[in-house]
């Protein structure tokens, strides 16, 4: 077993355990957090290998400590997108600052996040597993969509041994594109949702879809348009892709369920809300109204 351990500094304010605990409940072979250690089985450039990440800093001088565990020995090459990946998944190059500053006049805001300082938004580590995870979560519950998520990691992802254990990492388009769709339904996928990822990956490989392209455009609402033109992709699924694919913090996926339902809990003494009921109380939260709900939706996970 190859391993190779640095370290990485983070911008100030990082609180590495708050930002850890929402993979607290994940699959251990996958992806978890416990004990102070995260940890997450990737794929950089078809090389699969497995993160252990802890702090090692504080909170206003933040640093963590990254050990790379492979099978082979890695090249240099590899080694040095490491920190760009560890540096994505935990958002480490966000400044708060900013957003604190312009949420200050929201008393619920200010006090949540006077309670969760230093909480960093985390992202998938490419926007195909955003949106592939997106269009799993259509119209199911949160547990359900994660347990056919860990089924379709742990079926078609790759795999790697670490001291006996096994870890899979997130399949690439190339994974699913030529797959039968009954292989995908058996992770639980219904018909509609296994035909979606199928031909999204089979778009991506083809060239036919460029989401490199995509992540170039200036503004969230033309990653928005250019997504939704992608069948089995609506506006809801496009907002949640690129808030969690690529900290776009200006999208709000409004129309879902879970949100309206906490935004409601906070804003509106808990009584039903809207889409556009969501998107005017976020108006006032500006271009941070993704955090601001990623700040409440965590608010209330940890009964703030």
């Amino acid at each position: 077993m190859y391993q190779s351990t640095f370290n990485i500094k983070a911008k100030a304010p990082f609180d590495f355990d708050l930002s850890s605990r929402i993979f607290s409940n994940g699959d251990k072979n996958i992806k978890k957090y416990a004990n102070n250690h995260f940890w997450q089985a990737i794929n950089i450039k078809q090389k699969p290998m497995i993160l252990y990440i802890e702090s090692v800093g504080e909170v206003e001088n933040p640093e963590l400590r990254v050990s790379v565990g492979s099978k082979d020995e890695l090249s240099q090459d590899i080694l040095n997108s490491v920190p760009q990946m560890v540096h994505k998944i935990f958002n480490l190059g966000l400044d708060l600052h900013p957003f604190y500053e312009a949420i200050k006049s929201d008393d619920t805001m200010a006090r949540i996040t006077g309670k969760l300082y230093g909480l960093k938004n985390p992202s998938t580590p490419t926007l195909f597993e955003a949106i592939t995870d997106s269009i799993i979560e259509q119209q199911i519950s949160l547990k359900a969509a994660h347990s056919i998520g860990n089924r379709l990691i742990k079926q078609f992802g790759s795999c790697i041994y670490s001291y006996g254990q096994k870890y899979y990492s997130y399949p690439s388009p190339e994974d699913l594109a030529h797959l039968d769709l009954e292989k995908l339904r058996k992770c639980g996928l219904s018909y509609r949702k296994a035909e979606y990822i199928r031909d999204l990956s089979l778009n991506i490989i083809n060239k036919e879809v460029d989401l490199k392209s995509l992540q170039k455009m200036s503004t969230t609402q033309e990653m928005i348009d250019e997504l939704t033109k992608i069948r089995g992709i609506g506006i809801w699924t496009a907002e949640l892709a690129l808030l969690r694919g690529l900290c776009r913090l200006d999208a709000i996926p409004a129309d879902d369920i879970g949100l309206q339902r906490v935004i409601a809990h906070f804003y509106h003494d808990d009584k039903k809300i809207s889409a556009e009921e969501v998107r005017e109380i976020a108006s006032s939260w500006g271009k941070w109204r993704g955090l601001a709900s990623y700040y409440l939706i965590v608010a209330e996970l940890m009964d703030i």
